[in-house]
């Protein structure tokens, strides 16, 4: 029994014999579980009451949202099991092996001072498209904004030492957006992120899951508002200063000199607003331009800007970055 690991468990109108299935090998286990009942419905009440009677059970009358749920079942937790030291979330929903879910506690305990990902792969032709589209955006624009290296934004297995767990408990977010707040959080505060590769496991093409691919893609999107927002100033202003001094002589050396002024004073406002440039893309974003720029003869800041937005795009499909795997 691993008595110094608590996982905790949020459940939202679960698929019962799945989660029984799943309760069954975990508890072979793992002594620590405490549950976070977050508004199920009328149906599940018999199910709900039945577990509260074998587990801690934190309830919400109302669905207040995953990320509520994670914050009062960690409140709980540092409250009420001082002596243990990792906490491991997972989801309800079969996703997460016990083997995963141990992996990551384990790590965790060598890892004190990190947060612990469970990462899925998502090459693996079992994972819905919707998902693998979602994870390649969410996790780019978290690089190219944030400069936040993560292989899996949207995984519910984490694991954090308590004093981790302190850190991230006041993070903002009540729903998703939460989870992807904290992986803001820890770039901000220096956190170490440790990866774990996990199984890939998605029971009927995921239909158990909660997450509104509108509303709740809306709110993580939300999160990346300043970084947007400072980011388009900064690319406004190297426009403005290169439409008003490219064309000061005929001279070949001229626009790739001024771009190159230019794409320094975006990048000096990105750091300063930001506090992160992706170097990688912006040099190949400025050689791309230098090129055909000092090839055209028209319409060069049109192009330029074509040029730049068609990089962007292509940026948050290509963006290759290697992430340490713990074992």
């Amino acid at each position: 029994m691993n008595k110094d690991i608590v996982v905790l468990i949020p459940v939202y109108d679960p698929n019962e014999e799945i989660m029984d299935t799943f309760l069954e090998k975990l508890i072979k286990k793992f002594e620590n579980v405490v549950f976070i009942n977050d508004g199920c419905s009328e149906k599940h009440d018999k199910y709900m009451k039945k577990l509260a009677k074998k587990y801690p059970v934190v309830k919400h009358n109302v669905n207040l949202g995953k990320g509520r749920g994670l914050k009062n079942g960690i409140n709980y937790i540092l409250n009420n099991y001082p002596d243990a030291k990792v906490i491991v979330t997972a989801d309800c929903d079969g996703q997460h092996s016990v083997k995963d879910i141990k992996k990551c506690g384990d790590v965790a305990k060598k890892n004190m001072d990190s947060l612990v990902l469970g990462v899925r792969d998502f090459s693996d032709k079992n994972v819905p498209t919707r998902s693998k589209f979602g994870n390649v955006i969410t996790r780019n624009v978290l690089y190219s904004f944030v400069g936040q290296k993560v292989s899996d934004t949207q995984t519910g297995l984490r694991a954090m030492s308590l004093d981790i767990a302190k850190k991230l408990i006041a993070v903002s977010g009540e729903r998703y957006e939460y989870e992807t707040n904290v992986l803001i959080e820890t770039k901000l505060k220096n956190i170490p992120i440790k990866e774990v590769v996990i199984e890939t496991i998605y029971i009927n093409d995921n239909e158990t899951s909660h997450f509104n691919p509108v509303k709740d893609s809306i709110r993580v999107y939300r999160l990346f508002a300043s970084y947007i927002l400072f980011t388009l100033l900064a690319y406004i202003i190297e426009t403005v200063i290169f439409a008003k001094v490219y064309d000061i002589n005929s001279a070949f050396y001229v626009i790739p000199l001024f771009l190159l002024l230019c794409k320094i004073v975006s990048c000096i406002i990105k750091m300063i607003f930001n506090n992160h440039v992706n170097l990688k893309y912006v040099i190949i974003d400025y050689v791309v331009s230098a090129i055909i720029l000092s090839l055209v003869k028209s319409h060069i800041i049109l192009i330029k800007v074509i040029i730049d937005i068609i990089m962007f795009i292509l940026s948050l499909f290509l963006i290759k970055f290697s992430t340490k795997k713990e074992n």
